[in-house]
């Protein structure tokens, strides 16, 4: 690894609801780029993107980025968003990093789902597609109210899309899903809304049973979403990291050399650096050999 990109937005405010870009040497101190000004923005659609996530084509070297068609700081508030948003997913691509295509919309949402929210994807090796996830509101037939659940399909090239399905519900609401594979295992980590705490489980396979493991860290850790988890340098431990969303402190890093056994130590606050802007929920890509200075030549940090 070469270091990371973290792709994210800032909050609810003007240009806050944009792409924003940082770097990190080693994944836990970062750069915010551009003199901590938006990279992309969206002109389409609802006009403002939340959630972004990149992911490169194991194939080709592309990498795609994908987002919430959503901007809170000029729509009707979160209940509209939830019960009427966009249906859609704003996508870029690139294959340097530095120069990105136009942003284009890509409609996943079923029929009647209320929202398209924190879109993430890994890449089935097997299939050789991306599996594509992201959570709605729906309500069901039979049902008095709506849910957020997680919806997946799958696609080759982030423009063509196979029918969406039910991929994960639970007895509450569930959002914020990223998946991480390690010794052959998918670990799948999610928002509770019951509790607003992060659940951990584990599959053999994308769309196989997935089994819960009990992590007291995770447990304990309330008021928190939007988690991602990536390889630190060393290739041995994992870090993940949550938006402290109910306290306003943006992200709290946790370590792990046994996610089997759901076990995370969080982070002293003198073992990373966020960097000065407040980071909400986005996705961190590994770099490879000249990116991280590439990046760093084409949208200088303050």
């Amino acid at each position: 690894m070469a270091g990371y990109l973290f792709t994210h937005f800032i909050g609810e405010e003007k240009d806050g609801e944009q792409i924003y870009f940082s770097l990190s040497e080693d994944g836990l101190h970062w750069k915010d780029l551009n003199q901590g000004k938006p990279v992309l923005r969206s002109c389409i659609g609802m006009k403002g993107v939340r959630d972004p996530f990149p992911i490169r084509d194991p194939k080709t070297g592309k990498v795609y980025l994908i987002a919430t068609d959503l901007c809170i700081h000029a729509g009707k508030g979160w209940r509209a968003a939830e019960h009427e948003g966009s249906r859609d997913l704003i996508i870029w691509e690139s294959e340097d990093l530095v120069h990105w295509s136009r942003e284009r919309s890509c409609t996943v949402g079923i029929p009647g789902a209320g929202c398209v929210w924190a879109p993430e994807a890994v890449y089935d090796r097997e299939k050789e597609q991306f599996f594509v996830f992201w959570a709605s509101m729906v309500r069901q037939e039979g049902e008095q109210e709506s849910k957020q659940r997680i919806y997946a399909a799958w696609t080759e090239d982030f423009r063509d899309f196979s029918r969406p399905f039910l991929y994960m519900e639970r007895k509450e609401h569930v959002i914020d899903t990223t998946i991480i594979q390690d010794q052959g295992w998918y670990y799948r980590i999610s928002k509770d809304e019951s509790n607003k705490c992060l659940i951990l489980e584990r599959s053999r396979t994308l769309t196989g049973e997935f089994q819960m493991i009990f992590s007291k860290t995770l447990a304990e850790l309330m008021g928190v979403e939007g988690p991602e988890a990536y390889l630190l340098p060393d290739g041995k431990t994992w870090c993940l990291i949550a938006d402290r969303f109910a306290e306003g402190k943006g992200y709290l890093p946790m370590i792990s050399r046994n996610l089997a056994g759901g076990e995370l130590e969080i982070l002293p606050d003198e073992a990373y650096d966020m960097g000065e802007n407040k980071k909400r929920h986005g996705g961190i890509l590994p770099l490879r050999s000249g990116e991280y200075e590439r990046l760093l030549k084409a949208f200088p940090r303050e």
